[in-house]
């Protein structure tokens, strides 16, 4: 059990029966009454942010998260299939513990699986990977001067908002974490 004081940014606690992992917190003294301490909290399993103020000296269940190296190998029908890194075992993920990432997964990727308490809860990738463009509308000569964009598909299938010079065929690195273009390769 912690306290209200042992709070630490990226800490998995329970409150009210849920998952929670602390994103902000602020110990606040009002002019009368005891100190509480203002919490963000970001939900472990369905992502989602709520503020909350707790009393000092509450107590909570600390959790435990970790995280293990998977390799994505392929998909077999709704589920994608991952290797584990160290004992070469599979596992087959749904498509909704993966989310909005399903469309940056190509084979033979290096992602973390996070896991609750034994738990599989969620995948992260890496903030930057390579992509090549699998289609995209030919550029015009001078088009690199301008900052205008235009549409391209990635090797995944994904749609993804390029510079105008950007061309079939050309690797180029996105932020998985907003699905926008960062450079050329």
């Amino acid at each position: 059990m912690i306290s209200t004081s042992d709070f630490k940014n990226g800490m998995n606690i329970l409150v009210d029966n849920e998952p929670y992992q602390i994103t902000w917190f602020q110990n606040h003294k009002p002019g009368k009454g005891g100190a509480v301490m203002r919490v963000k909290l970001r939900h472990l399993k369905k992502g989602g942010t709520i503020e909350r103020t707790f009393k000092s000296g509450e107590k909570f269940e600390q959790l435990s998260v970790k995280r293990q190296k998977k390799q994505f190998l392929y998909k077999e029908g709704e589920n994608f299939n991952f290797m584990d890194m160290n004992t070469y075992e599979q596992l087959s993920v749904a498509p909704e513990i993966i989310g909005g990432l399903v469309k940056f997964l190509k084979e033979n990727i290096e992602v973390d699986a996070v896991y609750l308490e034994q738990e599989l809860i969620g995948i992260e990738m890496p903030a930057i990977i390579e992509m090549t463009i699998a289609e995209s509308e030919p550029g015009i000569k001078g088009d690199s001067v301008s900052n205008l964009t235009k549409m391209a598909k990635l090797e995944t299938g994904a749609d993804i908002k390029v510079p105008l010079f950007i061309k079939e065929g050309d690797k180029i690195k996105v932020d998985t974490r907003t699905g926008e273009y960062v450079e050329r390769v």
